[in-house]
């Protein structure tokens, strides 16, 4: 029989801290800074719903799962929308089950939308590929050698577009770590009219994601801190990466562009420069997460499969939970038309906005952009 225990990330023990790191050690699926319990310390800083169910069978600790309870008794991954890989870390023979491990959690539901589950706990769901640079045993050089082979058109491209910005703007420069706060603050301005030009959800207005990446921008010691790389040209920020680290595998969340310097291209500029500043800066994984195939598809060589759906209770409001999400399934909730992009809207809506004001702001933009894409 499962005891769980939940807990807020700062009253977990040193002992459950080592157990997490050593079990998230021990698998590659779960090298990612996202799912050790830094990430949710950090989460835990600026959100007081910030949970961890302590999974434990006979006094022995077997999984930890990081979440935010929210209304209802469902759970939603830990610093969603920002937690692009989520799930139950455990050990291979530890034979858990998410059904089980909900009831004994006393959570109705699990919703995850980049599920890394590599034991099988949530059984069979969708998946959808996340892009990764990974260089493996390889130098930048063969992989960049790889890149260009697997797409010459673009590299050719991009070759053109660098001579381009070095002759026409001045002399290109790939800062990393950057450490500029002016830089930072840029990026996230970039970021945040981008997220309202394409009419995308602005997970940047919430003050908790905010400062989220900006404790992460201000801890720069240590295996897991944030990372900021940075491409210049003649001197002026032109584009960049924003995220964190835990050892050699970085997790960008803000990629933003100069609008200024759109001619140019300059994220395929800095892609290229970025892989090749891999090694000095002592990444071996340069993780892009979902979403946007055709871009990162280019410089990213290897995918990984992450799963999307919700995992319900072994209970009767799990039962309920499980078949109305089954109906809206079934309604075109994971597609790709209008009834799944209303649905996403809404989940990051859900997932983000902490007060009814944010919430009912997120949805008028949900209805107007949607009205926005019947018209156009």
């Amino acid at each position: 029989m499962l005891d769980v225990e939940t807990l807020h990330p700062r009253e977990l023990a040193e002992a459950d801290l080592r157990t997490w790191r050593d079990m998230a050690a021990a698998d590659l699926a779960f090298s990612s800074p996202l799912l050790g319990p830094d990430f949710a310390n950090a989460v835990g800083a600026v959100r007081e719903d910030a949970r961890v169910a302590v999974i434990r069978r006979g006094g022995e600790t077997l999984g930890f799962l990081a979440h935010h309870r929210r209304p209802g008794a469902m759970a939603r991954a830990i610093g969603s929308p920002l937690s692009d890989y989520h799930g139950l870390v455990s050990r291979s023979a530890a034979g858990l089950r998410a059904p089980e491990v909900l009831r004994a959690a006393e959570l109705t539901a699990f919703r995850y939308t980049g599920l890394v589950d590599p034991f099988g706990v949530f059984g069979p769901n969708e998946h959808r590929l996340a892009h990764v640079i990974a260089l493996g045993n390889t130098d930048a050089e063969t992989y960049l050698e790889a890149v260009r082979a697997a797409s010459p058109k673009k590299i050719k491209n991009w070759r053109r577009l660098d001579n381009k910005l070095e002759r026409e703007i001045g002399d290109i420069e790939l800062v990393g770590p950057d450490r500029s706060r002016e830089a930072f603050d840029q990026l996230i301005a970039w970021k945040r009219e981008q997220l309202e030009r394409t009419g995308v959800h602005d997970f940047l207005r919430p003050e908790w994601t905010r400062s989220l990446l900006l404790d992460l921008f201000q801890k720069q010691t240590g295996p897991f801190q944030g990372l900021m790389i940075n491409l210049y040209a003649g001197g002026q920020l032109v584009a960049g990466h924003f995220g964190v680290r835990l050892d050699g595998v970085f997790h960008p969340w803000i990629a933003s562009t100069n609008p200024t310097y759109g001619d140019w291209s300059p994220g395929q500029i800095f892609f290229m420069r970025a892989i090749a500043a891999m090694p000095g800066l002592n990444l071996h994984r340069y993780d892009l997460g979902p979403g946007h195939d055709h871009y990162k598809g280019a410089y990213a060589l290897s995918q990984v499969e992450i799963g999307e759906g919700t995992a319900t209770a072994a209970t009767v409001a799990g039962r309920v939970a499980h078949s109305l999400d089954g109906v809206m399934a079934l309604a075109g909730s994971r597609g790709e038309g209008p009834v799944g992009r209303l649905t996403r809207r809404m989940e990051a809506i859900a997932s983000v906005e902490l007060t009814m004001g944010g919430r009912m702001r997120g949805l008028v933009d949900a209805f107007a952009n949607q009205a926005q894409r019947r018209s156009g």
